[in-house]
């Protein structure tokens, strides 16, 4: 059995523009010690996923429907005493920006020790102190540092404080929502492999939350591909690397820059997210999709497992498991022109003495056109 299992997770938003459900039937486990990735473009519900499995949702946010079980137990379900005892000792989050998640006013000792003391009652404030210390030096920081304030802190020593306050009553599962988000790349790689060092010795389970495949093929076990609310496609890092079977994670894949090849820049997906006051119908990545069908219009396609925990809802992937190229399939007019569209643009360049780089559909640079200078 999993550690977490979240079963058809649908959550809604009262807003005065209407109702928003922000997740739409989310299905995923977390198994212990593993490390599942959340990842999609801003605003597919990835955070709204991580506070919704913690209960930590806005007033105007419910679980309208679902099951989230952590080792067997319902959260959903759960009565608010239980659930308080749950959070930090059984599952806690990393959220997302360390200054404003810390209280500026006060010391971060006393921040980090507060969750052990109303947790453990029998620990004594001499006790919760000198945990703190254990806990700053198991992330990296001076023990001495715990009567400093947040702003005495850089970015990063402020996440690597937020770490150590997640892991206070030493949970079982951490959700990391966006740590590295605001800090430069060598930081970030810091913040990684520090989760990475912490996995391992605590032997602890975690959901990441990300925009960046990158993050998600360095630290993560299996990834969670998300758009406009709801899962596209589920599976291991390697085989979603490999083998992207979704439309929209193979677009995703082609988004990354690659180093290994210099010539070749980034593929954007064409388009914006949906409204998801208004969402469309069927797919709701078919108005951005090279390969959308009538049928991806009229109907939401059932997800299908091809390969051992390789799942995917998509009209495209046929029954052998192969995605179907656009020229196999009987396109609708929007997405025979995305297919269609001229394979050469121009976008300026950064070398020095050129004007621009002629790019091919596929992010080929195909030429540079010069520019005179005086």
């Amino acid at each position: 059995m999993a550690l977490l299992e979240i079963r058809d997770l649908v959550v809604e938003f009262d807003l005065p523009g209407g109702r928003v459900r922000a997740v739409d039937g989310v299905t995923f486990d977390v198994g212990t010690a593993e490390a599942v990735g959340l990842v999609g473009e801003s605003g597919c519900g990835k955070t709204t996923t991580a506070l919704a499995i913690m209960r930590l949702l806005p007033e105007n946010g419910r679980i309208a429907a679902g099951s989230v079980l952590f080792d067997g137990e319902d959260l959903v379900a759960m009565k608010r005493g239980p659930l308080r005892r749950r959070r930090w000792s059984d599952l806690s989050i990393i959220f997302q920006g360390a200054m404003n998640a810390l209280n500026p006013v006060r010391r971060v000792g006393d921040q980090v020790a507060e969750p052990i003391l109303l947790h453990e009652p029998s620990v004594t404030r001499k006790g919760a102190w000198r945990r703190v210390g254990e806990l700053f030096e198991l992330v990296g920081i001076n023990r001495d540092r715990r009567r400093d304030y947040p702003h005495q802190f850089s970015g990063g020593m402020r996440q690597r404080v937020m770490i150590a306050m997640a892991l206070a009553i030493r949970p079982r599962l951490v959700i990391g929502d966006e740590p590295t988000t605001a800090l430069d790349v060598m930081v970030q790689a810091q913040i990684l492999e520090l989760l990475e060092r912490l996995r391992a010795e605590l032997g602890l389970a975690m959901i990441l939350i990300t925009h960046d495949l990158s993050v998600i093929s360095e630290t993560c076990d299996r990834a969670v591909v998300m758009y406009a609310g709801q899962v596209a496609e589920t599976g291991t890092v390697g085989e979603l690397y490999r083998r992207p079977l979704h439309p929209y994670t193979e677009r995703l894949m082609r988004s990354v820059p690659d180093i290994g090849n210099v010539r070749r820049l980034p593929a954007g997906i064409p388009g914006h997210p949906p409204s998801l006051v208004r969402p469309p119908s069927g797919c709701r990545f078919h108005p951005r999709c090279d390969h959308a069908m009538e049928v991806c219009r009229r109907t939401f396609p059932a997800e299908r497992t091809f390969d051992p925990g390789h799942r995917v809802a998509c009209h495209a992937v046929g029954d052998d498991g192969r995605t179907r190229a656009p020229s196999e399939l009987p396109l609708l007019p929007s997405a025979r022109a995305l297919a269609d569209l001229d394979p050469r643009r121009e976008m300026p360049t950064l070398l020095d003495g050129a004007g621009a780089a002629l790019v091919g559909v596929d992010g080929e640079i195909e030429g540079i056109t010069a520019e005179g200078r005086p």
